[in-house]
């Protein structure tokens, strides 16, 4: 995403913050490029809370684009700080949300987002869900795993429903195209896993993109490519795969150039305009595969879902990770793909160093599905360089390798 140029509201909206009708929304200026999903991460901001505040307040729908140079407000208010306390300025009486703030400005200073601490600015940001959305931060629901499927069963057999043809030594899935869909079963080192594989966006929502030559370049086309050489790959070693998001026609690319479309699916099923629809879809999807495969008693499911970033043009960012906070085995896969990609990048590109990172963050997909699941972002599609990674039909092999790597250490 390019770096964003930041415009305060006027000084007149900072003159009283009690209450909130008081606070004004930040404001930050799009550049080419930037996409509702992208400016919010940026801004430690990206949950279905705020994303749908973000559409409400801008007067905007999902399937709407941003438009470059033109000002959009942000689901975060601006307080003067009263010099005592956060509790005191916004009148609570809890020190844990107080906490959550002060983080979340430590973060934006961090972040190069602010210059300055809230004690020496005397202005404090304070996100709108901390305001009116906390009880939805969280969805997952426990209790969900022992329930009973409505539906009857999908999970077709021990080769999994996309599968036609198996054998003890190969397996055929249509999925992976002509070329690869002959899938030879080299071992059993995955025996008795499950893996739901997410690439991220499609249908009517093509992702973070980027204009390259004449030809658009799409998130969602890259991200499924490595989605399925992933899922091949977890094949290979015996595992059980749902590829969640599918396209009929596309399979296994090796071109640099992906030509997008809108006919990807969700397990068959098309993929609603809506945003928080498409989420819902997808989410849902693995968890009642999830429940069919724990009634069948397999105990070791894991989701990952693939992406491909936005930031500013310059910003060449290495593979990052992300799991949802308080999720102990999706933390300990995530931290198993990092280090996967750290040595690789040691003994391949001695000397240039990894930096990429691990987070716990919030996002939809990996607070309201049950396995545990990593988010991972290959590359940021605005820079130059990072299209060396996800172009070549090559590298993008050598991504889902090292996924794969990280997941067998795991």
């Amino acid at each position: 995403m390019r770096r964003l140029g930041i415009l305060l509201l006027l000084a007149p909206i900072l003159l009283n913050f009690k209450p909130v009708d008081d606070a004004g929304y930040y404001k930050v200026t799009a550049s080419t490029g930037d996409g509702v999903y992208s400016i919010l991460r940026k801004y430690g901001l990206l949950n279905d809370c705020n994303l749908e505040h973000f559409y409400n307040i801008n007067n905007i729908d999902p399937e709407t684009y941003l438009v470059a140079g033109m000002e959009y407000m942000l689901p975060v208010y601006i307080y003067r700080y009263d010099g005592k306390s956060i509790e005191t300025t916004l009148d609570i009486q809890d020190e844990e949300k107080a906490r959550r703030i002060q983080s979340y400005n430590d973060f934006l200073k961090n972040q190069g987002l602010r210059r300055m601490t809230i004690e020496s600015s005397r202005i404090m940001w304070v996100p709108f869900h901390e305001l009116y959305c906390m009880a939805e931060k969280v969805t997952r629901k426990p209790e969900l795993v022992n329930q009973t499927p409505k539906t009857k069963s999908s999970v077709a057999d021990e080769a999994g429903p996309r599968v036609v043809a198996v054998s003890s030594r190969s397996m055929t899935v249509p999925l992976f195209g002509k070329e690869y869909a002959e899938v030879p079963i080299k071992s059993d080192a995955l025996k008795r896993k499950v893996f739901f594989i997410v690439a991220g966006h499609g249908g009517p929502d093509i992702g973070c993109n980027t204009l390259k030559e004449g030809h658009r370049l799409c998130e969602d086309e890259y991200a499924y490519d490595v989605a399925l050489r992933l899922s091949r790959l977890l094949m290979e070693n015996g595992a059980k795969v749902e590829i969640i998001i599918e396209d009929p026609n596309d399979g296994i690319r090796d071109a640099e150039l992906l030509e997008k479309d809108y006919d990807e699916r969700c397990m068959g099923e098309k993929l609603p305009r809506n945003q928080k629809l498409r989420l819902q879809q997808r989410s849902e999807a693995v968890n009642k595969l999830y429940r069919e495969y724990k009634a069948k008693g397999y105990t070791d499911q894991k989701m990952i879902s693939i992406h491909v970033d936005s930031q500013n043009e310059n910003n060449r960012q290495d593979v990052y990770f992300f799991h949802a906070p308080g999720s102990k085995a999706g933390s300990h896969l995530a931290f198993n793909m990092y280090k996967t990609f750290q040595q690789k990048y040691d003994y391949y590109q001695k000397g240039r160093g990894y930096r990429g990172s691990v987070r716990p963050y919030e996002y939809y997909v990996l607070v309201n599905t049950l396995p545990p699941a990593v988010l991972v972002e290959l590359a940021n599609i605005q820079n130059e360089s990072d299209h060396k990674r996800i172009l070549s039909p090559t590298n993008r092999q050598y991504l889902a390798q090292w996924l794969f790597e990280g997941i067998i250490k795991d």
